[in-house]
Formats: C-alpha cells, structure tokens, sequence
C-alpha cells in the first residue's frame, strides 16, 4: 500500500543496506525512505529528491542498515531467575527452577518481562515471542503484565499464551499449584485471545496458543488446544525434540517419538512452530517439511542445558521454516537476539557439515525474515522492502570493533555485539544511540533486581533437589 502524499517521511541514507529480501540484495551505500509506519523506498545511493513532509534526515555514514530482529521463542518471566542451577541438563535444571518459578505473581511477570523486552531492543530485537506457561493460583494477570510491558517498550509481540495441566501429583514436573486444570487453561486461553489478540495488519500484540510441552501437559489438552487455535484462527507454539531423554519419555510414554507424536495430535502444520527441535532424525524433519511447521532455533540455550546441536542446514534445505530465539533467560543469561546469530553459525560448524553449515547471511537471515515466516508475518516485516512496516535497525560498523572487516554483514554476525544507534518499530523509534528511549533502562534494573530479591525469599529452599537425583516422573 503506497504511503499518503502527506504522511511523515524519514530519511536514512549513506549507509550498507542488507534487505533480507527473496534474492538477498544489499547496497554497499543506501538509503530509506520511511513514510508513516511503512518502508516506502529502499534502493542504492542517496533518497529520491523531491521527497515532501521529511521530518528527519539520518546520515548514516559508518552503519549497516538490517531488517529489525525477529526473536521466535523466548520465557520473559525467567529474567529474574537468571544464573542458578547453571550446570544441569533440562530435567534437572527444570526440576531445581519449578519450585522457584511456582511463586512468580503479576508484579515480578512485569518487571521481569519489561527487562527482557530492554535487553532485546537494545540489541536489535524488534519483535519478540513469549512463552508463558507458568500460571500459579492467585497470581493475577500475567498475560496482561506481559502485554502491558510490551506496550510500554515498543517492541511487537506474539505472547503464546501457555498452559501445563500435569503436576507433580499427576507424573509432572511442577509442583501441583503451578498448574492449571485442562478446562481452566482451555477457557484462560481463549479468553487471552479474545482480549489481546490482534489480527491486523502490523498488529503490535498477537495471542497464540502454546501448550508447554509433551511431558508437562495431557495428551487430551494437545488435542484440545489445537482445536482451538484454529476455531480462533490463531498460532499454535510448544517445545519440541529438544533432548534425547524428552526422546526417550515420549517413546516409554506414548509408544511413539516426538513429531509422530504432534502429528497424532493435530499440532503439525502452517500454523505450528516449535522451539528447539534438536533430536530430529530424517522423517522429522521430512514431516515438518510437509507440513510446513517451523522451527524457533535457540543454540545458546542448547548448549548452555547440553541439549545437542540442531539440524539446522538439513531443516533448511527440506524447506523447513527455521529462526532463531533467545529462549528463556534462565538458560541464556545474555537474553539477547544478536549474539544467537554469531552462535547459531559457530555451533552448527561443529556438526556434520562443518564450515559449510552456514554462511553469515544464512544465520542474518534466521534472524530476521526466517523469524518473520515462522511466526506468520513474512508479508509484514523481516526484511527492507517497500510497502513493508518500517521495522529496521542501524547498527554501528565504523567503530574500533569492526571497522576493519570490508564485509559489514560478516561484522555483524561474526564480530563484537556491535552497537544500536537506532532501532524503528513501525516508524517509531524505541532505541537512540544504544539506550532505550521508552523506559529508564536503570529504573527497570532496579525493580527487575527487587523482584528477583523477592522471588528468591520466596522460593527459599526451593533449589535442593542434588543434580543427577531420580526423574521424579519415571521413579
């Protein structure tokens, strides 16, 4: 949709561009054009002349412009639980932090989600996916806590409204008033959707639905909520395949492996992504490949919970849609977007396919159009094109950092973090100079350290469990 001859026009120019488009087409020296909440133009050289109601010029000398970037999967609550339980493989880790988690209530799934949101946006993130699943009774309003915070930061979100319906009691992990009934998540889920959900064009909240995870939730609660979500025409997300022992509970379990699980219960499909998707052999990936279910890639949070190396290049040379997420920040401390593009090259050189694995631009572009099509929002955002929302970030390249790599993208993604001078949200700006311009980043350390303080004299005694001790659900 061409831009209203009186609409508001930005101008960036002088700068590398890396659209991310179909045919990866970069500029060594470009500009932008953006006019209200769109990207009107985007080519080589400086902006066409003539250009009415600019409001701002930006030479951009010394940046490379990239599409804004599009974090697939993430657990905003986990931000004030960030450093324990450091050297456990999931189950473990799960098993210490369930206890802690139990306690979160509104107030701390505010804060810790506002300060999530800052360090992603400082980095370049500019739309972002939250799984919550954790629901304690007499909690409040997460959801709303969440969303609010979004707002209040700028960044776009897809909140996957999760659900666990096994306890402790019932074989599960989390103790029994961490969980929901099936009924109660079914019914808190769709009234999430039909609060929050916005299926606009450049909506900036949308709802999905987000069952926790095969070990944590009934199999009549995956059938059931995949009804759902496509009674309420909305996304479906979960974990997946992420380790060998999630492998091996499924096959003890339900007789069968993870994705002839999720196929059995309606959740592959267009409408479906998948966190992790680590343990994946060649029929896994030729189903999702079928199906066109997608994959949110989280290779720090593998490493850190020593899940494996992701399949990645076999992912997508099947045709499977594939990003990146930061996961929560309990297993990637950093809780940032740009250094998983970095890792998800270094670690996938250490598979099978070593230095031909991925390429810089393989791994920007699971950082940014690879995110947008899995979560459903290719037509809108994750690469610089006319007509698509004004998304984009400009990072600073003429620093001691990288100003000698000819290459800006290699820079970008093999280099230091490299510095956010801005960062556009639908046009608006919510990052200047490598600070957040929409909330007091130091206002949000404070509350985000009270509230974990807080957290932690709640949970008190709650990390005693010694790694290595029984699987309470297998005995």
């Amino acid at each position: 949709m061409a831009a209203s001859p009186s609409a508001e026009r930005v101008v960036i120019e002088n700068c590398a561009v890396a659209t991310v488009d179909a045919h990866d087409t970069e500029y060594a020296c470009g500009h932008l054009v953006v006019a209200g909440d769109r990207i009107e133009s985007v080519g080589p050289g400086a902006a066409p002349e003539g250009l009415t109601g600019v409001v701002r010029r930006i030479d951009a000398t010394g940046h490379l412009a990239t599409p804004g970037l599009v974090n697939t999967h993430h657990h905003f609550y986990q931000w004030i639980t960030r450093g324990l339980a450091t050297d456990h493989h999931l189950f473990d880790w799960l098993v210490a932090l369930y206890p802690v988690w139990a306690r979160i209530d509104e107030p701390m799934v505010h804060a810790a989600a506002q300060g999530s949101l800052a360090m992603m946006a400082r980095g370049g993130v500019t739309t972002a996916v939250d799984h919550h699943y954790v629901h304690p009774r007499g909690a409040g309003d997460l959801s709303g806590a969440v969303i609010r915070a979004a707002r209040e930061t700028g960044v776009r979100l897809t909140l996957a409204r999760g659900s666990m319906d096994r306890g402790e009691s019932d074989g599960g992990l989390p103790p029994d008033f961490a969980v929901e009934s099936l009924d109660d998540a079914l019914a808190a889920t769709a009234a999430t959707v039909a609060e929050h959900h916005d299926a606009s064009f450049g909506a900036l909240v949308r709802i999905a639905v987000a069952p926790c995870s095969p070990f944590s939730v009934s199999t009549e609660l995956m059938h059931r909520s995949a009804e759902l979500a496509r009674e309420l025409g909305v996304r479906l997300h979960t974990h997946g395949s992420e380790t060998a022992e999630e492998e091996a509970y499924c096959h003890a379990r339900f007789g069968m492996g993870p994705t002839d699980y999720f196929e059995s219960t309606g959740w592959l499909g267009e409408d479906v992504w998948m966190a992790h998707c680590v343990h994946m052999n060649d029929a896994d990936i030729a189903a999702f490949a079928r199906t066109g279910t997608g994959v949110a890639h989280c290779p720090s949070s593998n490493a850190r919970l020593a899940a494996g190396i992701a399949r990645v290049p076999d992912l997508l040379a099947a045709g499977v849609p594939v990003g990146l997420g930061v996961d929560g920040t309990a297993s990637n401390e950093s809780g940032e977007l740009h250094t998983e593009l970095r890792n998800a090259l270094l670690i996938n050189r250490l598979g099978v396919h070593r230095q031909a694995a991925l390429t810089a631009r393989n791994a920007l572009r699971l950082g940014t159009h690879g995110g947008a099509r899995v979560l459903g929002r290719a037509a809108e955002t994750g690469s610089l094109e006319s007509g698509k929302l004004a998304d984009l970030v400009l990072w600073r390249m003429d620093t001691l950092a990288h100003a000698s790599i000819a290459d800006p993208v290699a820079a970008l993604v093999l280099g230091a973090a490299a510095p956010v001078t801005a960062s556009f949200v639908g046009g608006r700006q919510i990052v200047g100079n490598g600070r957040l311009l929409t909330l007091d980043e130091d206002a949000v350390a404070r509350t985000t350290r009270d509230e974990a303080r807080r957290l932690a004299r709640l949970a008190a005694g709650g990390l005693r469990r010694t790694p290595g001790a029984p699987d309470p659900r297998t005995g």
